[in-house]
C-alpha cells in the first residue's frame, strides 16, 4: 500500500477552516502534494536537506522499526536529544505507528531523567550521546545500570521496568543499545502496508505527544497533547503570520518545547513550509543560518533575538528575506520588540500561551498596530474561547478588570498523565482552563499579561518551578529551609534566587551553595542569587509570603535597573 493508496479519500484541506486528521495523515498529505520540494534544511553543523517524500520515507520507517521492537498503539516513546534530524524523524515515526512521543529536556540530568521515563511509563528511548558536559549514556547507565549487560531491544530494569529499548542516536556502538542505523535496519523489516495498517488506527482525537511541566505542586506532570490539538493550533499560529508554503522558517528553539514542537516543526508541515533548524543556540550560528538559509520568518525567546542584536558585526549579516517570527517564552521588553521590529523581522508577533493548550492560546497578528504588538499578547485564536476570572469566585469580569486568564476548546490538553486529581484542579467545570496568569482585556480583545497567579519562574523561555529547587536544596548538610523565587532580568525575562536559612551553628557562602548544584540539576535552575537570612516574612497562617521576599530581592540585589 502506498501513502497514495492510504491518503484516497482522506481529507485534504482543512473543513471549515479546522483539520480532522492524524500527524501521520498530514505527513502524507505533504509527500504527496509537495514531493520534492526541501521539507528540512540544516546549514550546521554541515548542509544537509530532506524533500517531503524523504520525509515521510523515513518516518515510515521510524514507524516500521518501533512496530518490529514491539512499540504498540499508545505507548510512550522518549527523545532526549538536541535539535538533530533524528529528532523530527523519531515525532514523525512514532505519530504514524499510534505512539505517544514523550519530549526529555535536554538540560535534565539523571534524577530528573529518572523520574520522567518512569512517571510516564516510557518504553522506547531515543537519545544522543549528551550535550556539552552533560553526559546523556552516563546518567542513563547510572539509573539502568542493567543496560551495560543486555542485548539491544530487551532491557530489564528494576528501576525502569517499562523501558525496553533504547536507541543512541550515533554511528557508536553502547552495549544495550541499537545505533540509529541498526534501529533504521529493523524498519527494512515492515512493510508500508503494516505501518499503515497501524496508522489508520489513530484518530485526531488521541493523544500523541507527552510533554512534562509542572504547576502549583513543582512536581513535573505529562500534558497529554491529541493530534487536533498541535496540528490545529500549528495552523492558526501560521496564518497569523500569513504564512505560505514559500516560508522557510528558522529554529533555534529547542523541539522539546511546544514552541519547537507545534509552532515551528507543526507548523511547517501544516503549511508545506520549509523547516531550518539550528542543532542548538548560539547567536553567531543563528545569524548564519538565517543569512544562509535565507529564512522568511525566526522563531525565538526574548533571549535569543538579544543575542542576535548584540552579536559583534550585526550589521554585516545579510537578512533581506527574513519577514516574521514570534517572540515568546517569556515577557518581552518593550524596547527589544522595537529594536527586533527595525533591524531583523519587521513584521515580528507575540504569542501568548502554555504548555496544556498545545501552546498558543492568543497572539498579535501582522496586521495589528506596533502599539498592539508591543503592549499586548494579542487577541484569541479562532475556535478557542477566552474568559478573564475573578479569583475569588470564579466568575468572568468585564472588559478593563484584573483577573485569571482562562480558556476553552479544541486546544486543551486530554490531560496530565496519571494525575486525575491535577488534572481536575486545572480546569473549571465548565471545561474552562486555568492558567494561573493574571491579565486584563480590553474592549476590542487584546490582552495583556499582568502577572501570574502560580509562582513558576520562567527564565530565557525555560519553566522553572521553585518547589522543585527547594527540594534539592534541602539536600545540602547545612541547609535548613530554602525559598526559592523569580527576580528580574532584563536578558532573561526572570533569574533563580534563593533566601536559605541555614542549621545552627552552621556557615555556608553563596559560591558554596551554587557549587553544590553544580551537575545535580538543570543549569538553567541553579541560583543565580543565594542570601542567607534567619526568618522569612510570613502570614498569619505560617505561609512564607515569597511577593515580600521578591519586593525585597530588587534591594538585596540591587536589580533595579533589571526591571
Amino acid at each position: 500500500m502506498t501513502s497514495k493508496q492510504y491518503l484516497k479519500g482522506k481529507q485534504q484541506k482543512p473543513t471549515n477552516d479546522f483539520y480532522e486528521l492524524t500527524f501521520g495523515d498530514l505527513l502524507d498529505q505533504r509527500a504527496e502534494e509537495y514531493e520534492d520540494k526541501d521539507a528540512i534544511l540544516y546549514i550546521e553543523p554541515r548542509e544537509m536537506s530532506w524533500s517531503f517524500k524523504e520525509y515521510r520515507d523515513i518516518c515510515t520507517k521510524v514507524a516500521g522499526a518501533l512496530i518490529k521492537t514491539g512499540v504498540k498503539k499508545g505507548d510512550k516513546v522518549s527523545v532526549w536529544a538536541a535539535n538533530v534530524p533524528e529528532w523530527i524523524f523519531a515525532l514523525g515515526g512514532t505519530a504514524k505507528m499510534g505512539g505517544v512521543l514523550v519530549t526529555v529536556n535536554t538540560n535534565y540530568r539523571a534524577h530528573e531523567l529518572e523520574y520522567l521515563l518512569h512517571q510516564s511509563d516510557t518504553h522506547t528511548l531515543f537519545l544522543t550521546e549528551g550535550l556539552k558536559d552533560n553526559n546523556y549514556l552516563e546518567s542513563l547507565y547510572t539509573i539502568a545500570p542493567e543496560l551495560k549487560e543486555c542485548k539491544p531491544g530487551a532491557l530489564v530494569s528494576e528501576r525502569l521496568p517499562l523501558l525496553k529499548n533504547v536507541v543512541v542516536i550515533s554511528d557508536k556502538k553502547f552495549p544495550g543499545t541499537f545505533t540509529w542505523n541498526e534501529f533504521m535496519r529493523l524498519g527494512d523489516e515492515v512493510s508500508a502496508e503494516t505501518v499503515y495498517s497501524y496508522q489508520k488506527m489513530c484518530k485526531p482525537e488521541d493523544a500523541f505527544n507527552m510533554q512534562f511541566t509542572s504547576g502549583t505542586t513543582g512536581f513535573p506532570k505529562g500534558v497529554m497533547l491529541t493530534h487536533s490539538n498541535v496540528i490545529n493550533n500549528a495552523w492558526y499560529v501560521g496564518e497569523a503570520q500569513n504564512y505560505t508554503d514559500a516560508e522557510r522558517l528558522c529554529i533555534p528553539v529547542p523541539f522539546f518545547h511546544c514552541f519547537g514542537l507545534t509552532m515551528s516543526i507543526t507548523t511547517c508541515l501544516v503549511h508545506g513550509a520549509v523547516q531550518i533548524p539550528l542543532p542548538s543556540y548560539h547567536p553567531r550560528s543563528l545569524l548564519k543560518t538565517l543569512e544562509k538559509g535565507r529564512a522568511t520568518a525566526c522563531q525565538g525567546v526574548p533571549t535569543m533575538w538579544i543575542g542576535m542584536l548584540e552579536t559583534p558585526g550585526f550589521d554585516n549579516y545579510d537578512l533581506r528575506y527574513l519577514r516574521t517570527g514570534i517572540m515568546a517564552g517569556s515577557l518581552c521588553p518593550e524596547h527589544t520588540m522595537k529594536q527586533v521590529e527595525e533591524k531583523l523581522a519587521p513584521e515580528i508577533t507575540i504569542a501568548y500561551g502554555l504548555t496544556e493548550a498545545s501552546p498558543v492560546i492568543t497572539m498579535t497578528r501582522i496586521t495589528d498596530t506596533f502599539e498592539r504588538r508591543i503592549t499586548t499578547v494579542g487577541q484569541v485564536m479562532p475556535h478557542i474561547e477566552v474568559q478573564i476570572r475573578d479569583l475569588a469566585s470564579g466568575k468572568a469580569v468585564s472588559p478593563g478588570v484584573e483577573g485569571e486568564i482562562c480558556s476553552r476548546g479544541y486546544h486543551t490538553m486530554l490531560g496530565y498523565y496519571k494525575m486525575d486529581k491535577e488534572t481536575e484542579e486545572a480546569f473549571y467545570d465548565d471545561g474552562f482552563l486555568r492558567t494561573g496568569d493574571i491579565g486584563v482585556m480590553d474592549e476590542e480583545g487584546f490582552i495583556k499579561v499582568t502577572g501570574r497567579y502560580k509562582e513558576m519562574i520562567i527564565r530565557g523561555g525555560e519553566n522553572i518551578y521553585p518547589r522543585e529547587v527547594e527540594e534539592f536544596l534541602y539536600h545540602h548538610p547545612k541547609v535548613l529551609e530554602a525559598q526559592v523565587i523569580g527576580v528580574p532580568s532584563s536578558r532573561y525575562g526572570e533569574e533563580v534566587a534563593a533566601y536559605i536559612i541555614l542549621k545552627q551553628g552552621q556557615s555556608a557562602t553563596e559560591d558554596e551553595i551554587k557549587d553544590f548544584c553544580q551537575g545535580k540539576i538543570s543549569r538553567h535552575k541553579i541560583p543565580k542569587y543565594v542570601k542567607f537570612v534567619k526568618q522569612y516574612p510570613m502570614t498569619a497562617s505560617g505561609k512564607v509570603k515569597k511577593y515580600v521576599l521578591r519586593e525585597q530581592a530588587i534591594v538585596d540585589f540591587n536589580l533595579a535597573n533589571e526591571l
